[in-house]
């Protein structure tokens, strides 16, 4: 049973964090488009980045950074411009929107960390930064994790925040978390962004250890279309606001706040699948039997990742053989007669071989998960300096309700979970045109 629960809140549920988000100019459909999150003390940092060896200005930059002060005040992000193969120019732009909001916050430039996301190639709207960074801190409030959450979005077509609370000697420990990401999913690190609020004290190790392990159970599990981007990043602060006592070794407190810390990532990795470019639905691959951990998420990444598996899920097709064939592909050792899978209820393979099932019943499964929303009416509209969607209706933001598919491969202890989405006609629509 988890010892811990939701709250409202987001980013702004911990003791001591403010957020705001405004519109500022970097799209030219007037969307809020800068976002701000701000610890009223310094907070110690961790970050996990791309991997990818073209990266944004600003990934290098907090990565610099962090390697060299494990603490920050603020994290600042711009939606609209990627800052991403940009030269030494987009380093130069980024480095001026940490002194501009540094100067504005009185803080030292070194307490900023900054985030961008956007077309890639485009250099961020440096007179945006210098209009809007004034009105941007002047906006903060800590109950405005929303506006916040809403300025970071590019392609996206809900807001993804959540906040839980747990107790330490009997007082509240909170962390708070938004991203953003729709297309150009398949994560390397972390996911698009993500930005993770704590008010509990805990040592610069420990906090980066934690993140690390969160964002691999979490946010490296998830895949929408297997790109991964070229600004991934998760910044995680926490600033002991919370008055308990300072986390400094592994133990039970330590491992209940990284329980709760891995909640608060997989719930917004899941939101971030279910809102992938075009889908109808969220799906939920969950592996046994593996030799170890890596092996049953590697098993169940290549499972959420095919693009046949997808595609039979849009198609409301229980199209086993496909799911058998990307858990044999993925690289880990196991024996065929051993393999069981399982959609939802149905089983539909046992002991490497296929059992008769209730075709028609399975397909009505996987229609009536996706039937609650449906994506067949977003149409993506993008010029060179804004990205956004055109909604005709409203998503309904489930990510409790997944297609599920499960995987037995043997007798080994690994146990994963790796989260994505259909693949629809209108992923092709909103991509094809991306930045025409």
């Amino acid at each position: 049973m988890n010892d811990y629960r939701i709250i409202p809140g987001g980013v702004t549920a911990p003791k001591g964090f403010q957020a705001a988000g405004i519109t500022a100019g970097f799209k030219s459909s007037q969307k809020p488009d800068l976002a701000l999150i701000f610890s009223e003390t310094s907070a110690i940092a961790a970050g996990v980045f791309t991997t990818s060896q073209v990266r944004a200005a600003c990934v290098d930059y907090c990565r610099q950074q962090l390697q060299k002060h494990a603490s920050a005040q603020a994290i600042l992000c711009n939606a609209g411009q990627a800052n991403a193969a940009t030269g030494q120019q987009g380093w130069q732009d980024a480095v001026e929107s940490v002194h501009l909001l540094a100067q504005q916050l009185k803080l030292d430039p070194e307490a900023v960390l900054i985030a961008s996301t956007g077309v890639i190639g485009q250099r961020m709207n440096m007179a945006a930064f210098r209009e809007g960074i004034p009105p941007l801190v002047e906006a903060l409030s800590d109950t405005d994790s929303e506006a916040a959450a809403e300025a970071i979005l590019t392609t996206d077509l809900v807001t993804k925040t959540i906040a839980l609370e747990t107790k330490f000697n009997n007082r509240p420990v909170r962390i708070g978390g938004m991203a953003k990401g729709s297309g150009m999913i398949h994560p390397n690190m972390a996911t698009m962004l993500a930005f993770v609020t704590c008010d509990a004290a805990v040592s610069t190790h420990l906090w980066q250890e934690m993140v690390q392990r969160a964002s691999q159970r979490s946010f490296n599990q998830i895949t929408v279309d297997g790109d991964t981007s070229t600004n991934d990043c998760l910044l995680a602060l926490a600033n002991g606001q919370s008055r308990t006592p300072a986390i400094t070794e592994p133990g039970e407190r330590a491992d209940q706040l990284e329980a709760m810390l891995t909640a608060v990532c997989q719930h917004l990795a899941k939101a971030i699948a279910r809102d992938g470019e075009g889908a109808t639905c969220l799906i939920e691959v969950q592996v046994t039997g593996a030799p170890d951990e890596k092996s049953a998420q590697q098993v169940a990444k290549t499972i959420a990742g095919s693009s046949l598996v997808k595609s039979a899920i849009f198609g409301r097709d229980p199209n086993w053989g496909r799911i058998a064939a990307a858990a044999g592909r993925a690289g880990v050792n196991f024996q065929q007669e051993n393999l069981q899978i399982k959609l939802g209820d149905f089983l539909l393979m046992e002991n490497g071989q296929p059992v008769a099932f209730d075709r028609a019943a399975a397909s009505a499964y996987l229609s009536e998960i996706a039937s609650n929303s449906s994506s067949e009416n977003f149409i993506a509209t993008n010029n060179s300096n804004d990205i956004s969607v055109d909604q005709n209706r409203t998503l309904t933001q489930t990510v409790d309700n997944p297609v599920t598919i499960s995987v037995h491969l043997g007798n080994g202890d690994g146990v994963g979970k790796a989260w994505g989405c259909d693949l629809s006609y209108n992923y092709v629509r909103i991509n094809a045109e991306y930045t025409t």
